[in-house]
């Protein structure tokens, strides 16, 4: 990745994302083109749950396959604090015929508010981004989870059409992060 898309990976995500009508679960998903072909995809939603529930949810990684729609595997290869490796795939149908993408990620949990995660291996050219989680008030069982990727497919692949796919996927996501984390909450 070059140095101006890099630049702009240090902007806080929630400064980043856009004013956009709230929907329910106040979910927010923009996309940016970057330089070479690489694509960043911003995403937020409100959880009821206090944080510590929410990095729970998402540090389950073996269980994640279990509720993400479109995650058909998410295993721990490796871990040694603060890092684990892990291993994701992930599959979409696409003009009837089925894509499966594979990536190997290096997460660095830095307990409860950021989890980055960098390709070590995997179907793209580059997969970089973090989950930050912030409590919407001092004061609130409620947490802001915020995602954020930089993505650069392998030339074969439209680089607008894994755009597409990623936004309508985050959506798809997030909601469903929510839902499980509300359910194992007992609050759905």
């Amino acid at each position: 990745m070059n140095d101006a898309s890099t630049s702009e990976l240090n902007t806080p995500l929630s400064e980043s994302l856009p004013a956009v009508e709230a929907t329910e679960d106040s979910l927010q998903v923009s996309a940016e083109k970057l330089p070479g072909r690489h694509r960043r995809i911003l995403a937020s939603i409100s959880i009821p749950c206090p944080v510590e529930q929410v990095w729970q949810v998402l540090t389950d990684y073996d269980h994640l396959s279990d509720f993400i729609p479109n995650l058909t595997v998410s295993r721990r290869l490796e871990s040694a604090e603060p890092v684990t490796l892990l291993e994701q795939v992930g599959t979409q149908c696409f003009l009837n015929i089925q894509f499966c993408a594979r990536v190997v990620l290096n997460m660095a949990e830095q307990f409860p508010h950021r989890i980055g995660f960098t390709m070590v291996e995997g179907d793209f050219k580059s997969f970089e981004g973090a989950w930050q989680l912030e409590a919407e008030s001092a004061d609130s069982d409620t947490t802001r989870l915020l995602y954020e990727i930089t993505v650069c497919p392998p030339r074969a692949i439209p680089a607008l059409l894994i755009e597409r796919h990623l936004r309508h996927d985050l959506s798809q996501n997030l909601r469903a992060i929510r839902q499980h984390t509300m359910s194992v909450a007992g609050i759905a």
